[in-house]
């Protein structure tokens, strides 16, 4: 006689749960601190344009919450989350990153007026739990066996707790079993930007970056099916631009070998009515093939994150794909495929000396990059620059300042050659001479439509219009640079 069979019991994942009760789930992103980054600046140009990006996490979140839930998204870049909203959820889910920390921590007491139960996940609290002692549950970490395990808490109850509970994700979830971010909540006409994510993580270790410790350096991937899924949704939706925002593009490159034929299959289909943008590392000028496939995916924009120019700083960071070819003929490289570089520059290194901003200014000026952001050196938890600073007793709290940082040089020098950067690097004059640049330098050589008329149809015209008789007031009437603009556009109208 055999004995008792095993009785296979299917494993419960966050897709699979199953909850025993209803609940309504107010999904809410909060609002950023406006920033050269976020590019408020842009917003009244663009007509229903009144945020940068969609949020990934959040979203996602709100695809992964149980059918059985009823579930609502709130972007407070857009508007703010009213009292009928906060009566309405059983509790409220919140993501964000360490510059919304001030907007989310009044979000939570919003929601405890309301008497509702509030969770915190994304990176800033995955990174710095402690920075969060207020909030009644923590979600640490990606999605996963964390995520199942605050939902069975959120299906148990949706009292608040006596004390902080902190949910941990050991077992992430494989990026190939995500849904869809819910794109089905949200409007994207009213960001600039639409966002993917093909891949989570980073091989790189530069010393001042989180991102190989909170997501890995082996880079985790959709597969580009997914990913066209995705696209398919946010350009139906009216999205002019497409974002990828993995931590490094070509941080696998035989998977963004994998990809790109997908993107321009999908760019041919679509007859390039959508232009794509990415963030990657600047050793792609050591990749012909992806280069030459970004150009035919109609990948128009990359972000790099150059630092510095400064070779002794550039090591001591650990930044060493920058030095592998020379910067500015790894630019050149780019550009030559039609594709534009913006650029991310530090201040406020170990390595800086009273020479530092005549070295970018000088860099900007011969690179013609016409998008720099200079940032402040700031510490991040769990980087290599926050241990050897805290071992240094060189951290502070950040209060008051722009940075948590005891620079080498006076804080005041600091910033002050911050603030010349800058307001140098965007002296009208110099900013328009830099596009007139690009625009035979590098859009000359972009990816063109088969069919261009294609391009002309109602919402593209009406939209363009829009933009420019806004651009025309603001800038070229209101402003007081109106001259410069004026004598770049036409300039550029003449030469077509």
């Amino acid at each position: 006689m055999s004995g008792p069979s095993m009785l296979l019991v299917p494993t419960v994942n966050v897709r699979t749960f199953r909850p025993a009760n209803v609940r309504r789930i107010l999904c809410v992103f909060p609002a950023y601190t406006e920033a050269f980054g976020t590019s408020d600046h842009a917003f009244p140009l663009m007509g229903p344009v009144k945020a940068f990006m969609p949020p990934q996490g959040i979203l996602l979140i709100a695809a992964l919450i149980p059918r059985e839930w009823e579930v609502r998204f709130v972007d407070e870049n857009i508007r703010p989350v009213e009292a009928s909203e906060f009566a309405w959820a059983d509790a409220v889910l919140v993501s964000g990153m360490h510059i919304q920390r001030r907007q989310i921590l009044d979000l939570a007491r919003r929601a405890y007026r309301a008497g509702k139960v509030i969770a915190l996940g994304g990176p800033s609290v995955s990174a710095a739990p402690e920075d969060y002692p207020e909030i009644d549950l923590l979600h640490c970490g990606e999605v996963g066996d964390g995520t199942l395990d605050l939902f069975r808490r959120l299906d148990e109850t949706v009292a608040r707790p006596e004390r902080q509970i902190v949910y941990r994700t050991v077992d992430r979830l494989p990026m190939t079993e995500f849904p869809t971010p819910a794109y089905r909540l949200i409007d994207v006409r009213q960001y600039l930007l639409g966002c993917v994510q093909y891949s989570s993580g980073c091989p790189f270790t530069c010393e001042f970056c989180d991102i190989p410790a909170l997501y890995g350096r082996n880079p985790r991937l959709k597969s580009p099916q997914q990913i066209l899924v995705e696209l398919d949704e946010l350009a139906d939706g009216g999205t002019p631009s497409i974002y990828f925002v993995d931590d490094n593009f070509i941080g696998n490159p035989r998977a963004t070998l994998d990809l790109l034929p997908h993107l321009v299959e999908w760019q041919r289909r679509r007859d390039y009515t959508v232009r794509l943008s990415c963030e990657l590392t600047l050793n792609v000028a050591e990749y012909p093939e992806i280069l030459k496939l970004m150009r035919e995916a109609f990948m128009t924009n990359v972000f790099c994150g150059i630092e510095t120019v400064d070779t002794d700083a550039l090591r001591a960071m650990s930044k060493r794909q920058n030095l592998r070819t020379p910067i500015l003929q790894s630019v050149d490289t780019i550009n030559s495929y039609g594709i534009e570089v913006a650029a991310g520059i530090i201040l406020g290194l170990d390595t800086d000396t009273p020479e530092t901003p005549d070295a970018i200014l000088e860099f900007i000026e011969a690179s013609q990059i016409p998008i720099v952001t200079p940032n402040l050196l700031v510490a991040l938890p769990h980087t290599p620059l926050y241990e050897r600073l805290q071992k240094g007793a060189r951290l502070n709290s950040g209060e008051g300042r722009d940075s948590n940082i005891e620079y080498l040089q006076p804080y005041e020098t600091v910033v002050a050659n911050w603030k010349r950067v800058i307001r140098e690097t965007y002296e009208p004059r110099k900013i328009y001479a830099r596009y007139a640049t690009q625009a035979k330098k590098t859009y000359l050589h972009r990816k063109r439509p088969v069919r261009p008329l294609d391009q002309l149809s109602w919402a593209n015209v009406r939209r363009a219009v829009e933009v420019f008789s806004r651009t025309a007031w603001r800038v070229g009437i209101c402003s007081d640079y109106r001259r410069e603009f004026w004598k770049m556009t036409w300039r550029e109208l003449r030469q077509g």
